[in-house]
């Protein structure tokens, strides 16, 4: 409940409540303490009178002057309280009243002391009265000092007791009451000094929200408060100082950008004049690169036409070796030239991959077959692989792949010594829910060539560049070979990549989807080679390995050695 109060019904509950229980336990008890007072008095009041009467209306009882006793009966209702006075004989008869009937009953018994009984509204006191007090009148008689006369009964109200006590109470009350006002307004004062400051600091802080930096508290009147105020205003000054410098950096950094802008605006100019005059040279370079390719493949498809005539006639031995020479140079700079065009068509965006269904273990043997003559010459052992799963019927480009074939391992034979050179091909993953069933494959060529460092396979693909230019090794060619390679496997969708370690060899392979062939029946095996037995003698592993699959697939039951 108190957190739903503010700052002043706090203090007003803090200070009433305690003030208003306290007072009203003390008025409460002051109250309750006077109203016992008074009763007290009236009963000692009572009993003094009566007592007072017993001498008075002995002597009168003693010679049945009931006159006597009227008269002091009536001159007792002058006590104050006194509401009613009777006088009786020994048996209970009423010798005098005065006043009203009694309202409590006459007390049974035949006390010799003085009686009393209480009710809400009036006290009724019954005393004896014997002969002894008649000493008191001057009239002695001993024989009758014990002797009954008679009785004074004294009903004495309490009307006056309670008037005086009602009075004290709402006495008590007014000043209760009268204190609860103070009390409020000083409480009301006491928080209109607290609710003040924290208004002005209220609007304050609120001015400092909305960015008002300038806005200042002036002094509360209170010390704490006029901390608190110090410490707003400092904050404030802080504030407006750290905004100053802000607007200043940010006035400093806008003309910045501007100079920058018009510094960059000036630059993409110029970049826009010199992209334009790069297009336009690369645009002339290009034109000049095919215009000069198909000049000079004419006359070298003349050279190896003619090289091959001059072959069949007939010639010397030192004849024969110069028209070999002539021919594979001529091969050789074909080779570049059509690298060349390839790769301005590959820039210019003019390469289009055809879509035709191959298969796949031919196109391998065929590219071996091409590559096969350089690889023997060398010592090498050329093999290609061709896992189980992997489908042979496959729609693509078989010319370029072959191209990119043909660049990875023609690489693998010309930075290779000796060993081996295998062409892997496997199933990565395949998609049964495409409706031309595409499946994922990986065709890997490894080498036990001498490898490449970190820094020969970053340069790899770059244009115009070679992993070893040095003299033990012969590359040659433009080092546009895998370019190309990468060019055309990113073009139809795949990857290239290559893991080397240095003096062990080298792995290329490329990665690339492609859809099934509809026709598969010159996968199966041929009928007439089914369950027929053939052994292999081939001391290589690799290479017995390769010829076990391909007559397994051709049906026939093998047994290696």
């Amino acid at each position: 409940m108190l957190k739903n109060l503010g700052i002043k019904g706090r203090v007003l509950l803090l200070t009433l409540l305690p003030v208003t229980l306290m007072a009203m336990v003390l008025g409460g008890y002051f109250t309750w303490l006077q109203q016992s007072e008074l009763q007290s008095q009236l009963l000692q009041r009572g009993e003094m009178i009566a007592e007072q009467l017993a001498p008075l209306v002995a002597p009168a009882m003693g010679r049945h002057d009931t006159a006597l006793l009227e008269r002091i009966a009536t001159e007792s209702l002058e006590q104050r309280d006194v509401r009613a006075v009777a006088f009786l004989n020994a048996n209970h008869e009423p010798l005098a009243h005065a006043g009203p009937i009694m309202l409590n009953q006459a007390p049974s018994g035949n006390s010799t002391h003085l009686l009393q009984r209480t009710d809400n509204d009036a006290t009724r006191y019954l005393l004896p009265v014997f002969g002894r007090h008649r000493n008191l009148a001057g009239d002695i008689i001993p024989s009758e000092a014990h002797r009954l006369l008679g009785w004074v009964e004294l009903e004495l109200s309490h009307n006056n007791m309670l008037l005086r006590g009602y009075r004290s109470l709402f006495a008590s009350l007014l000043l209760i009451v009268t204190g609860l006002i103070l009390t409020t307004l000083l409480a009301l004062r006491l928080s209109r000094t607290i609710n003040a400051p924290l208004g002005h600091i209220k609007q304050a802080v609120a001015q400092l929200k909305d960015g008002h930096l300038q806005t200042r508290l002036p002094p509360l009147g209170s010390h704490e408060l006029d901390e608190l105020a110090s410490g707003i205003n400092r904050m404030a000054e802080t504030l407006q100082n750290a905004q100053e410098e802000l607007q200043h950096s940010v006035d400093q950094a806008t003309e910045d950008v501007r100079q920058n802008l018009e510094t960059i605006e000036i630059q993409n100019l110029e970049l826009d004049l010199a992209r334009k005059e790069a297009l336009e040279a690369s645009r002339i370079k290009s034109e000049f690169l095919a215009n000069m390719s198909h000049e000079i493949r004419t006359p070298l498809n003349g050279i190896l036409g003619f090289t091959h005539l001059l072959q069949k006639s007939e010639l010397t031995p030192r004849q024969f070796d110069y028209l070999n020479t002539i021919e594979k140079s001529a091969g050789n700079l074909l080779g570049i030239i059509n690298e060349i065009l390839d790769f301005s068509k590959i820039e210019a965006g003019k390469l289009v991959l055809d879509s035709t269904p191959f298969n796949l273990r031919d196109l391998l043997q065929d590219t071996l077959t091409i590559l096969a003559p350089s690889a023997h010459d060398k010592g090498l052992e050329l093999v290609s692989l061709v896992y189980r799963d992997t489908p042979l019927s496959l729609v693509g480009d078989p010319l370029r792949l072959k191209q990119i074939l043909t660049n990875l391992v023609n690489n693998a034979i010309k930075f290779t010594r000796e060993g081996t050179i295998a062409v892997r091909a496997m199933l990565d993953d395949e998609d049964e829910n495409k409706v031309d069933g595409c499946v994922q494959l990986r065709i890997s060529v490894q080498d036990t060539g001498i490898g490449l460092t970190n820094q020969d396979v970053r340069a790899l693909f770059q244009a115009f560049s070679q992993a070893d230019n040095s003299l033990s090794r012969q590359p040659g060619g433009t080092g546009l070979g895998l370019v190309i390679s990468k060019r055309l496997i990113e073009q139809m969708g795949g990857e290239i990549g290559v893991e080397s370690t240095p003096g062990e060899g080298s792995v290329f392979w490329i990665s690339v989807s492609l859809p099934k062939a509809h026709d598969d029946a010159e996968d199966l095996p041929a009928a007439p080679l089914l369950d027929r037995r053939v052994v292999i003698l081939e001391k290589h592993d690799l290479a017995r390995q390769a010829l076990q699959h391909q007559l397994e697939d051709c049906g026939l039951d093998v047994t290696p050695f």
